[in-house]
């Protein structure tokens, strides 16, 4: 069981939750998570939390191959919002907001996130982990090799596994000693990994499992899955809920979904597998 401080609020994770895939983007990587008006974003909010979605994760900048990095003003004019919109409309909801820039994580959390989803680890902006530690919430520490602009570009590893084992256990202590109380780990599939690198992390997540830090299993309808079975991304829906029941027997914590009604119902029967 985990328990996570969600500024005063407290997420316990004693079975796998869902969080749920709220873009306010016209160009992410699935057109059906993307939410280009505050009415859209509210209407997919109520579907996913009264589908069984623990937390929303709000982000407004594609980060799929290959995408423009988008400046921190028009990412705010994007998140802002759509965060004050549904904390102010569902306040039970746990909103997390998927950044790389401070200042967007700052005055996203003022407006109501309760979580920083940063896929860079600190990386792009060197503000960030201080000022998360500042804000007292949780932080998803998430593995990439590069840039969305590059990650793909012939992505190397001695051992995937070991590789990215290894960049935890080196990142996790100076983040705790940075401030920060409460991190999720994310390996970070598709980001800077080939098909064969995902399929490698997926079959062994359970490793993940020695730094003590909910594992969160982002895999939702990316290319290695409709990909491998030659379809196209809005037919990956039924190789995604495949693989989230391998990735949850295998120890992930988080499924971050696309589509929740399907992700709930893998969870309640992975548990009832492995506990009735």
């Amino acid at each position: 069981m985990f328990t996570l401080n969600c500024k005063g609020r407290l997420l316990i994770i004693d079975k796998p939750i869902v969080m749920g895939i709220i873009n306010v983007t016209p160009d992410s990587f699935y057109g059906g998570s993307r939410q280009q008006n505050i009415g859209a974003a509210l209407a997919q909010a109520e579907k996913m939390l009264k589908e069984g979605a623990t937390i929303l994760d709000i982000g407004g900048q594609s980060t799929r191959p290959g995408s423009e990095k988008l400046t921190i003003e028009d990412e705010l004019k994007r998140v802002l919002p759509a965060i004050e919109a549904i904390h102010a409309n569902f306040s039970e909801a746990f909103l997390s907001v998927d950044t790389y820039f401070s200042s967007v994580a700052k005055e996203a959390v003022a407006a109501g996130a309760s979580i920083v989803n940063d896929i860079s680890a600190g990386s792009i902006d060197d503000k960030m982990i201080e000022t998360v530690a500042t804000l007292n919430v949780p932080y998803v520490l998430m593995h990439m090799k590069g840039t969305p602009q590059t990650m793909q570009k012939e992505p190397y590893y001695e051992d995937v596994t070991k590789d990215i084992l290894d960049f935890f256990i080196q990142k996790i202590p100076f983040i705790h000693k940075s401030g920060i109380k409460d991190i999720i780990v994310d390996p970070g599939f598709g980001f800077g990994k080939t098909k064969a690198h995902n399929f490698q992390l997926l079959r062994q997540l359970s490793v993940f499992e020695i730094l003590k830090c909910p594992i969160l299993l982002g895999i939702s309808r990316k290319s290695f899955i409709y990909k491998t079975l030659g379809v196209q991304v809005e037919e990956s829906l039924n190789g995604t809920t495949a693989l989230h029941g391998v990735g949850l027997l295998n120890g992930a914590s988080i499924l971050r979904v696309h589509d929740v009604r399907e992700a709930v119902e893998v969870i309640n029967l992975i548990t009832n597998y492995k506990h009735v």
